[in-house]
């Protein structure tokens, strides 16, 4: 590693900026997460992404473009197959995905579920297409009477189980994921992984008032080749992440604090900055998508954007003199569209430090350029499948 060289990367978990050149093939035309969110608030203000490039790098209501920006900005284009947190992530660090993750718009085979059943000892309930509210609503007074597990999807590679704390104990709920995710799906002739990850979505209360807690655990696949995040490792490079990142990595190469909302995202984010960890801080503030995007709550998701805002300007002060500090995003999550899923969108960049030179990176044909910059930064000779772009924007 070169010496005392740092570099975070925050992921706004959704905020994706106009549809992706493929758009189309995932039936998200139209889809513009932060210039739809703009006009239908009419108007951000968010002065301090502003002052970043945010406003030089996309069309926003209330967002013109800073003439003298204080960092660099671009925009970068998905490149692997899907638009899940997972993909997402996974093709910042490095790797693509040839084909998508298997989604079940028509709910869980027979086999499969038969299977879970079996393995954990307690019968299915729902099986369905559903936001975790709805089928929350739905299920707990069933789930709680006798037992079953509640189980339902998106239009994500995801298999979600929802369990009353009260009922079902975490140990438990946790251990039926790690079941979940084992089983295999036959498919093309060869045994494939059945969803991308599981997720725990314990909640708690009485009927009429339940509410999901904030002990909800992702399960995940590991990627399928060496990561950014393996690549540091190998080099001896720390890596430290927070949110649900380690559990996007299936806990490869890096651990994590767990958070249970962007206040203590941020908080997480700040103590790294100004803290003595050497190596890559990456982070995700989940916010976006899970309380706002999938829920269609524009004013919830602008005011966190506001409150991502307010909190920028401390972020920076406190990077050190060869601190890099990366903003970007994994996919879109229009709360604006009558969709409730993710959406096929590019993703901002924003680029803050000492070092950086105020310019544009342009438009980037893949999420893993940003991999491959951080990893020149911090003087490892891994690319993934990306180009670096460090000779732009330091000065």
């Amino acid at each position: 590693m070169k010496a005392d060289r740092r570099a975070a990367i925050i992921v706004l978990d959704g905020v994706g900026c106009g549809g992706a050149a493929d758009a189309r093939l995932y039936g998200d035309v139209g889809s513009d997460t932060l210039g739809n969110v703009s006009r239908a608030v009419t108007g951000f203000t968010l002065p301090n992404l502003r002052a970043y490039g945010l406003g030089n790098l996309a069309a926003l209501n209330g967002v013109p473009p800073a003439e003298q920006p204080l960092g660099a900005w671009g925009v970068m284009e998905p490149r692997s197959a899907g638009k899940d947190s997972t993909t997402g992530h996974w093709e910042i660090a490095g790797v693509h995905l040839a084909r998508a993750f298997k989604t079940y718009p028509d709910g869980f085979p027979p086999a499969v579920l038969s299977e879970f059943e079996s393995r954990t000892g307690r019968p299915v309930i729902g099986n369905v297409v559903s936001s975790g509210t709805t089928v929350i609503e739905r299920y707990a007074k069933e789930h709680r009477l006798t037992g079953a597990w509640i189980v339902y999807t998106s239009a994500d590679s995801v298999f979600q189980i929802a369990a009353h704390e009260g009922v079902v104990p975490l140990e438990e709920l946790y251990a039926a994921c790690a079941i979940a995710l084992d089983i295999k799906l036959e498919e093309d002739g060869g045994s494939g992984a059945l969803v991308s990850r599981v997720i725990a979505r314990p909640f708690d209360g009485e009927e009429g008032a339940y509410r999901r807690t904030s002990n909800r655990r992702d399960f995940s696949v590991e990627p399928p080749g060496e990561t950014l995040l393996d690549a540091l490792r190998t080099a001896d490079i720390e890596t430290w992440g927070v949110g649900k990142v380690d559990d996007l990595f299936a806990g490869r190469s890096i651990s994590a604090q767990h958070t249970a909302s962007n206040a203590q995202g941020i908080a997480g984010i700040r103590r790294w900055i100004e803290g003595d960890r050497s190596g890559l801080l990456l982070a995700n503030l989940v916010d976006f998508d899970q309380l706002y995007g999938h829920r269609n709550d524009v004013a919830g998701f602008y005011r966190a954007l506001l409150e991502f805002d307010e909190a920028l300007p401390g972020l920076v002060r406190s990077l050190k003199e060869d601190d890099l500090l990366f903003i970007t995003a994994d996919h879109g999550n229009d709360p604006t569209t009558p969709s409730t899923d993710h959406s096929r969108e590019c993703v901002p960049l924003l680029i803050a430090g000492a070092r950086v030179r105020p310019t544009s990176v342009g438009r980037r044909e893949t999420f893993s350029d940003l991999g491959a910059t951080v990893a020149e930064w911090l003087g490892v000779s891994f690319r993934g499948r990306g180009t670096s772009f460090l000779p732009q924007i330091i000065q």
